[in-house]
């Protein structure tokens, strides 16, 4: 496989342009037209982690957080950072890193983190809103089929599990050409009336700029007549936590046993009743501390997340149980199913590649 492969595998699941504006996600170190046959997959790129990449004389380091948060003013050996870099590029060794658009996607990090708590019926605590954007165009009738299959391939209308949606209305378009206009259909200087299609199709906002560069390409008028509207309806396909239920009631205390040997956590902090019974669950992988009003709208009994500030424990209080299960707890869990879906990628695609998952843990927070 090439990196582009596990570029594109990643942009089926998790795109870039689902990520926070300012996160920095992506092919971090390397050359994306190389070959690979070794990954190594990690939650951070450590030191330990790149020696162990090159022990295992892999091509390509896959993570979570991502080495490079913030383009960095040089790469020498004085910084931890650059020095890392140095060594990887030394070592002709790759790294890619898909963050809060795993964090956002379905299967990604919040999900992955309530099955491993043995939720059921899963879906997203809180859906992406004002991501959507809808894109209306007239075209001749007779064009109408080829300019939406480019808009579909330039990534609209998307809806759900559902691909190349669209609406169409048939209807008269009317113009009238200047002297200097070069009509695709009738004269210039003469009023026409033509039948055309209205085309409708939803688009990600961050795509609306290839979809319509699509579309302009096998649109046959001179000037084309579309409207990009911004659409409040969330996105189905991204969210932010996840919710879902147990199979069965637990005590929160119970529950608390749980969360600890699912994530391997040394201790939670928490605040809730330990006989209560538990069965609506909440969760947010890393800091989803902001998601509580979104948790206490959602009816959950308990909300599973990281990096709970002392006052948020206060307003929990009464309303639902909350629990801090560590940053690198919960989003640990991700590494497998990345590892996972690599395999099946290079199984489908019939190539040689071996993956590993780090053996170090690189949580660098200790409980004494």
């Amino acid at each position: 496989m090439h990196i582009t492969d596990i570029i594109g595998l990643f942009e089926e699941w998790a795109p870039t342009w689902a990520a926070w504006e300012k996160d920095n996600v992506g092919l971090q170190v390397g050359d994306a037209n190389r070959r690979v046959s070794k990954i190594l997959v990690s939650l951070d790129a450590t030191k330990e982690v790149v020696s162990e990449a090159i022990t295992k004389k892999a091509d390509l380091i896959v993570t979570h957080h991502p080495l490079l948060f913030q383009p960095p003013s040089a790469i020498t050996r004085n910084d931890a950072v650059g020095d890392l870099v140095l060594k990887l590029a030394e070592h002709k060794i790759a790294l890619f890193s898909a963050h809060t658009n795993l964090d956002f996607a379905k299967g990604g990090v919040s999900y992955s983190l309530a099955e491993s708590l043995g939720l059921v019926d899963i879906r997203f605590l809180s859906q992406q809103k004002k991501m959507l954007t809808k894109i209306i165009v007239f075209v001749p009738e007779e064009h109408a089929a080829p300019v939406l299959e480019a808009m579909t391939n330039a990534g609209a209308g998307i809806i759900g599990d559902y691909s190349a949606c669209a609406f169409q209305t048939k209807g008269k378009g009317s113009f009238r050409g200047s002297s200097s206009a070069h009509p695709f259909l009738g004269k210039r200087e003469t009023l026409e009336r033509i039948d055309e299609i209205r085309l409708e199709m939803v688009a990600p906002r961050a795509l609306v700029s290839a979809v319509v560069k699509a579309m302009k390409a096998v649109h046959p008028y001179e000037e084309i007549a579309y409207d990009v509207i911004l659409v409040e309806n969330p996105n189905p396909n991204f969210g932010m936590g996840a919710l879902g239920r147990l199979p069965k009631p637990l005590p929160l205390g119970t529950f608390l046993k749980h969360i600890k040997h699912a994530l391997g956590s040394r201790a939670v902090r928490f605040t809730g009743d330990l006989a209560q019974n538990i069965q609506t669950v909440a969760v947010c992988g890393g800091s989803g501390s902001d998601l509580l009003p979104e948790a206490l709208a959602s009816g959950a009994n308990v909300f599973v997340t990281a990096d709970i500030r002392y006052h948020t424990f206060h307003m929990a209080v009464g309303s639902i149980a909350l629990v801090d299960a560590g940053h690198f707890e919960t989003e640990q869990i991700i590494v497998q199913p990345i590892a996972n879906r690599l395999r099946a990628a290079a199984r489908a695609a019939q190539e040689p590649l071996t993956v590993w998952i780090t053996k170090h843990l690189t949580n660098p927070i200790q409980t004494f």
